[in-house]
């Protein structure tokens, strides 16, 4: 892939982003989503390639827009053929209160190298590039855990996992106490922390639970750009999710993937803030009509990771790009 459609994607995030800042701490989540999926949708418009949604905001008859399968970009005979998983407000409550960690995303692939995945759950564990290899959904988390810790250098009891805040993981919290080792629970949006764990700095050693299978690819990607590592395995709620899954080209449905089986080839991530968190600083309103945005690049081929700050000049964004 074309190391500069990396800025163009940048520009989609940030668009998205801005969009649904007006909506932080509103209190209306549809709204905020609605927002930044309009936005991404057209942005996309002015970006030269033959892009398809693989991971998006739901299949045809759900979503009206970036629906899986959905064609995006110039579309030109010579364009490069992009496979595309996003998620344009990654963390919808978290936006709707005000609470941390809320992004825009885009990985990107070329053709057929990303899964895919229904809209159904996703079993989970991640963590950064000195566990990598050490960690499976084969072993039980008090046995990830204790690997983690070891190559971290940490003792159990320094060593904090990440969960979303379900009843559905009250024994997974309750075993991961019982052995000592930290707990930290989100509410929502659980790709930013489950790439915290690749930095030191942030207190975050692994990611555990189930969560979307949609944001399970995209971490998988982001994790490969930063040689973390991450498995996933598809957790259907009903028949109708497996039934989907097999017209979708899943043939094991208990399979667990790896993070290079979710996510192929060379990939890319890109994501903007929305509100603070682990990962980026989220959108700030500035007087003058300005906003300033954080966003993050990063290329599994060359391990290049970048930070992009950028303030906005609003009024002389393009209508429909505007906040």
């Amino acid at each position: 892939m074309d190391r500069n459609l990396a800025l163009e994607f940048v520009r989609i995030t940030e668009t998205a982003a801005l969009s649904c800042s007006r909506l932080i701490g509103s209190g209306d989540e549809k709204a905020a989503d609605q927002a930044a999926v309009d936005s991404m949708r057209r942005a996309f418009d002015s970006v030269e390639m033959r892009g398809r949604v693989v991971i998006g905001e739901g299949e045809r008859d759900e979503a009206p827009m970036l629906y899986i399968g959905e064609e995006v970009g110039r579309r030109s005979e010579n364009d490069p053929e992009i496979d595309i998983a996003l998620d344009p407000l990654e963390g919808t409550t978290i936006c709707a209160v005000g609470g941390p960690g809320a992004l825009s995303v885009i990985a990107v692939a070329t053709k057929g190298n990303f899964l895919h995945a229904p809209d159904t759950y996703m079993d989970k564990v991640a963590a950064g590039p000195k566990a990598k290899g050490v960690i499976s959904l084969s072993k039980t988390p008090e046995e990830n855990i204790r690997a983690v810790a070891e190559v971290l250098n940490k003792k159990v009891n320094d060593t904090t996992a990440v969960v979303l805040n379900r009843p559905r993981h009250e024994e997974l919290i309750a075993k991961i106490r019982n052995m000592g080792a930290r707990v930290r629970l989100i509410d929502d949006g659980d790709i930013s922390v489950a790439l915290a764990t690749a930095w030191d700095d942030t207190g975050i050693d692994i990611l555990l639970g189930t969560g979307g299978a949609p944001e399970g690819v995209i971490t998988a990607a982001a994790m490969k750009c930063l040689g973390g590592d991450f498995e996933g395995r598809l957790n259907f709620r009903n028949e109708n999710e497996k039934e989907r899954a097999l017209k979708m080209g899943v043939t094991d449905l208990d399979k667990i993937y790896t993070r290079d089986e979710l996510a192929q080839g060379d990939v890319m991530f890109i994501a903007t803030g929305v509100t603070d968190g682990p990962l980026l600083k989220g959108v700030t309103m500035l007087p003058g009509e300005k906003a300033f945005t954080e966003s993050i690049v990063m290329r599994s081929r060359t391990g290049t990771i970048r930070r992009i700050e950028a303030t906005h000049v609003l009024e002389k964004k393009p209508i429909g790009m505007r906040p």
